[in-house]
């Protein structure tokens, strides 16, 4: 019987690994994700004094916003679409949907509402956030949004 010896990593291979994702530049990889995505060259962006990073673009037919509140560990990217303008016809049937939509398909998005309307959303920190994490959040949001904004409409829409 062949024994193996378990071998740690150690301390040098650990703070490589942490140096390594506190480097990632996420404006950089967010914009990289929203080039892949985007249609009709229809990426926008913005950026107030305090380092705060907002961009808009278009992805079938809705419109996804990236928000980057700063770029440390405990800042946060949220990204979000509009699906549907409320009043909607039969609310409780709508919400109900909305809630087993949001169990059972919409992966670490959600459907939620912000202002008078129902919106897909997902919130992370930058804390150890990878470019692979960063791409699958806008990505499920993007498409989440996309794949429903037309049936909430013409089943929901306009009370």
């Amino acid at each position: 019987m062949t024994s193996y010896q378990e071998t740690l990593p150690n301390n040098e291979l650990v703070e490589n690994l942490i140096a390594e994702t506190a480097s990632i530049n996420h404006v950089e990889v967010i914009e990289n994700v929203i080039d892949s995505l985007e249609q009709d060259d229809s990426a926008m962006v913005s950026q107030t004094p305090d380092g705060n990073y907002l961009w808009k673009f278009k992805y079938g037919s809705v419109e996804v916003f990236v928000q980057l509140s700063g770029t440390s560990d405990e800042d946060t990217i949220t990204v979000w679409s509009a699906v549907l303008k409320l009043p909607a016809k039969n609310e409780p049937e709508l919400m109900r949907y909305l809630l087993e939509l949001n169990c059972s398909s919409t992966f670490e998005a959600r459907f939620g509402i912000i202002e008078n309307q129902v919106v897909v959303i997902s919130t992370r920190t930058l804390a150890e956030l990878s470019p692979g994490e960063v791409s699958r959040l806008i990505t499920i949001v993007a498409t989440i949004a996309d794949n429903n904004d037309e049936a909430l409409q013409s089943k929901f829409g306009a009370a």
